[in-house]
């Protein structure tokens, strides 16, 4: 029995699976081509409470996308809109708005899946020079690294292992996915890296 796609993508984790940057993904959304979204506790916009998964407005926030990176991780959200919504609502309560992460918006798979046969993006690369490979080593070596910049290195090579194969059977529908002894061998010398430096940081 195979887990079900996932539902959302962090937007690193799509800047990374396209090889674009944040401020690229922020214009599209600007552009009515993807619905930025996250997720929120009962906040007020006047009389109406409202709590849950919102649509975001990239461009109140701009400077979280700014491509030279030097954006804050961080912004208060003062308007907002409901999935089911076309209106935007202004946050009364709290007065100074809803604070987000960076790392806390999200795109819908469906919509992820969606713009990529629009665009005709691969999500397949090739393994590098001679036969090509079956599996996107490169993309999942990107989203890695992402994900240590986000969360951090692994406590763990089984965990990093672990991750690993979530990113494979998300990106392939979980029916082609490398084996784990593929991942060890593809990994074993990044690990080794990620550990010396763990090491040194402790020094």
């Amino acid at each position: 029995m195979k887990l079900p796609p996932r539902e959302f993508y962090t937007l690193h984790e799509v800047a990374a699976r396209w090889g674009c940057a944040l401020a690229d993904i922020s214009g599209w959304s600007t552009a009515g081509q993807l619905e930025i979204i996250t997720g929120i506790p009962p906040t007020f916009c006047d009389t109406t409470r409202v709590a849950g998964t919102v649509i975001i407005c990239p461009m109140d926030i701009v400077p979280m996308f700014r491509r030279c990176g030097t954006g804050p991780k961080n912004a208060l959200l003062r308007r907002l809109r409901t999935e089911e919504a076309t209106d935007w609502l202004f946050v009364t309560d709290p007065p100074e708005g809803v604070d987000v992460s960076i790392a806390d918006l999200f795109l819908r798979s469906k919509q992820v899946m969606k713009f990529e046969d629009k665009h005709d993006l691969l999500r397949r690369v090739s393994g590098g020079t001679g036969s090509a490979s079956p599996y996107d080593w490169d993309g999942m070596t990107k989203a890695f690294l992402v994900r240590i910049h986000v969360r951090g290195i692994p406590a763990t090579k089984a965990e990093m292992i672990g991750d690993i194969q979530d990113w494979f059977v998300a990106h392939s529908n979980g029916d082609d996915i490398p084996s784990e002894r593929s991942i060890r061998r593809h990994v074993d010398e990044l690990w080794k890296m990620l550990s010396e430096l763990q090491q040194d940081e402790n020094v």
